[in-house]
């Protein structure tokens, strides 16, 4: 089973993630990677000597090509799985919310497409924790 947890802040070195909860034209962004036929809210893994808003920046980036935008951190957020990659362990990452005015012509990186939604999509990526983290942001103000 799933455990998610919120959390005002954690020592820094324990932020693996960044996951961004974006919006564009007051639509949810979802993007598709390439070899997935699932949605899933942008984010991903804190590279070495990254600082977790650097992170956060990159994949928004990465994942929308977003260009313009205003970024807020939310909150810190815990996933506790027992098929997660760090062997049923509970791994960290700081929840994003950014608000996205300009993207890219054309997306350069393992994403296929994205979408501006009103709605979640049907076929999430990681359906457990998800709508968890939107709701999260809902209840602090962000959404």
């Amino acid at each position: 089973m799933t455990e998610i947890k919120f959390y005002e802040n954690a020592a820094d070195e324990l932020l693996k993630f960044a996951v961004i909860i974006s919006k564009a034209q007051n639509k949810y962004v979802f993007c598709k990677h390439r070899n997935r036929d699932t949605w899933e809210i942008p984010g991903g893994h804190r590279e070495a000597g990254e600082s977790i808003m650097d992170t956060a920046k990159r994949e928004l980036y990465e994942e929308t090509g977003a260009l313009e935008y205003t970024i807020k951190p939310v909150c810190v957020y815990s996933v506790t799985a027992p098929d997660n990659m760090n062997n049923g362990k509970e791994s960290f990452g700081m929840l994003f919310f950014a608000d996205i005015k300009h993207f890219e012509a054309e997306l350069s990186s393992e994403i296929e497409k994205i979408v501006l939604t009103d709605e979640l999509p049907k076929k999430l990526t990681y359906p457990d924790i998800q709508p968890c983290l939107i709701e999260e942001a809902k209840k602090r103000g962000y959404l």
